[in-house]
């Protein structure tokens, strides 16, 4: 359990806690991620025998990783201490997990919410609205995307590898357990309203957009890809369309006007592409994306990057010095500015498309530089450090 000034709670949540545990029959143990609590949450915990982890790193996610991190289960179940989730009632999620599920999510329009227990905007629109896209982004088919009550084995917690500190750290999980190809399932459970009588450390609309945020950032494909692919598709096919001639559709001429604004949508279009590129990159540089074959540059290099933007780039230049050169000849006779705007037009964008070509090769070889942690060159002293010796260091 996370824990920031939960005195008021923390105790029947431990509790509940201990009395699943006795009736399932489970040697378990109860763990608590303080964040630096000041109301003596710590002391009530540690008199009900629950084991306390400072962190020092603020967050939600610190708070919880550092938690798990310092368990001994096999199986390890997460939720808040505010009192709201149902510590009693876990056998739907040892059960699951005793079949050999990795993650098993809590449903709480499944299982129940109380009246009072979620805002009726967080509970008709924004935890509905974040779950589909959610699932549409990252392919994971379980309807309470952010429910804070879950279970998963220690194992596929170490596969996960998660880095975010804040809320994000629910939308992590979930995300990063279907890129694995860990095998998810949900259950239901119920809310009911907490029993603190401050305000929530939740912010609907901070914490809503910072969960929006990661669950884009994490899918390149839909926020850069396919969007950037859409554009290039249609600027290259209207773009050809009107390349030669104007092309008259009904009343409307499509003209040189379209041509420009048919370019700017396939450079456009071709940034947004790299950017996918870069973007994927650099999470699996960072840990954020399992390294796999699916997640390589496809093949991209630094020399094959300057080859090819070096042919689209003297494409372009090959255009111009032609656009020139009927301009020349054209200079003192009836110069057709339309047709020398046709060969301009392509032409600065082939310049412009082999400059992004030759500049995103040297920045993605920049990403993929394999260096070695200056750790490594060191001897390992020991293999443990002590929870007072880790504290000191993350501060």
């Amino acid at each position: 359990m996370p824990c920031l000034n939960e005195a008021e709670t923390l105790a029947v949540c431990i509790q509940k806690a201990q009395r699943f545990l006795d009736l399932a029959g489970v040697d378990g143990e109860i763990v608590i991620g303080d964040n630096g609590s000041t109301d003596g949450s710590q002391e009530i915990a540690r008199k009900l025998g629950a084991r306390v982890i400072p962190i020092p790193i603020r967050g939600y996610g610190a708070a919880l990783y550092g938690a798990i991190s310092a368990s001994f289960g096999r199986y390890c179940i997460m939720g808040d201490s505010d009192d709201s989730y149902d510590f009693e009632h876990l056998d739907g999620f040892l059960e699951k997990l005793r079949e050999g599920y990795d993650l098993v999510m809590g449903n709480r329009f499944r299982g129940g919410i109380a009246p009072g227990a979620m805002p009726w905007k967080n509970r008709y629109i924004g935890n509905p609205v974040l779950s589909m896209i959610g699932r549409v982004l990252s392919g994971v088919h379980v309807g309470d995307f952010h429910c804070g009550l879950r279970g998963f084995s220690m194992r596929a917690f170490e596969r996960m590898d998660q880095h975010t500190t804040g809320m994000e750290f629910a939308s992590e999980m979930v995300i990063k357990a279907r890129l694995m190809g860990l095998r998810i399932t949900e259950v239901p459970t119920t809310l009911s309203p907490d029993g603190r009588s401050r305000p929530p450390h939740l912010r609907p609309f901070r914490d809503g957009w910072r969960h929006l945020r990661f669950m884009l950032l994490f899918s390149p494909k839909w926020l850069f890809l396919y969007p950037g692919l859409g554009l290039m598709l249609i600027g290259l096919v209207a773009g050809a369309m009107i390349l030669a001639r104007p092309v008259h559709i009904s009343h409307i001429r499509f003209g040189l006007d379209t041509l420009i604004y048919c370019s700017a949508f396939l450079v456009v279009g071709f940034q947004a592409v790299l950017f996918s590129i870069l973007s994927r990159t650099y999470a699996v540089h960072h840990r954020l994306y399992p390294r796999s074959n699916k997640n390589r540059p496809w093949g991209i290099t630094l020399e094959r990057g300057l080859i090819v933007g070096a042919i689209v780039s003297l494409a372009g230049l090959c255009s111009a010095g032609y656009a020139l050169w009927q301009w020349k000849r054209h200079a003192f006779g009836d110069l057709d500015a339309e047709h020398i705007a046709r060969i301009v037009i392509p032409s600065a964008v082939a310049l412009s498309l082999g400059t992004e070509i030759i500049l995103f090769s040297f920045l993605l070889s920049t990403l993929t530089l394999h260096l070695r942690p200056l750790q490594q060159l060191a001897p390992r002293a020991r293999r443990m450090e002590s929870e007072e010796t880790l504290a000191k260091w993350a501060s």
